[in-house]
This record gives C-alpha cells, structure tokens and sequence, in this order.
C-alpha cells in the first residue's frame, strides 16, 4: 500500500472527518461555521479535521474574504479507488477459481 493511501484511509477512518468530507462532497463548499454547525464540535476541532482532510488531499479550501470556503477534492479519492479496483479484481480471480473447483468437484 503507498503512502498516500495510507494517508487516505487514516484521515477517512475517524467518524467526524468521514462526516465532515460527506457534508462537502454531497452539500457542495461551504466554510467552517457551518460545518460546525452540523459536526457536534467545536470549531477548533472541525478546523484540525479540515486540515487532516487538507493534507490527505481529500479538501481543498479558497479564501474568500476573511472566510475560507472548503470543497471536497473527488479526485483525491483516487489512490483509494485504485486500491479498491485491485482488492476487487485479487477476490474475483479467488472466487472464480474456488467456484472452477468446486464444479470439478461436482462432476
């Protein structure tokens, strides 16, 4: 695994930064204090996942006066998705295998 899925899987495997990337990906940009608004905590807490989720490249944030504007990076996801393609293919091959070997077994 390469260090910038690891560095996916670990910003995504806390609840509160999953919850925060979701709010941006299905509500689109929006800035901190409504974010907090929706998170449960404190706006210091929501500004270290934002920068967790920064640093993974999964958010990307835009000054916009005196406020920054976050939006989710879809593209980020892709050391992720590149993963989950390979897993998928590695279990298909398993699985076409034992189902060859259990219709040998049969006849």
């Amino acid at each position: 695994m390469s260090a910038s899925q690891d560095t996916i899987f670990r910003s995504l495997s806390d609840p509160t930064r999953r919850a925060i990337f979701e709010r941006l990906c299905l509500g689109g940009e929006q800035n901190v204090v409504t974010l907090t608004e929706h998170a449960g905590i404190s706006q210091p807490a929501v500004s270290k996942h934002l920068a967790i989720l920064k640093q993974a490249g999964l958010v990307s944030g835009r000054q916009n006066g005196r406020q920054t504007r976050y939006a989710a990076n879809i593209k980020g996801l892709a050391p992720l998705v590149d993963w989950t393609r390979t897993m998928s293919r590695f279990w298909d091959a398993k699985l076409d295998g034992l189902d060859l070997l259990l219709n040998r077994m049969d006849q």
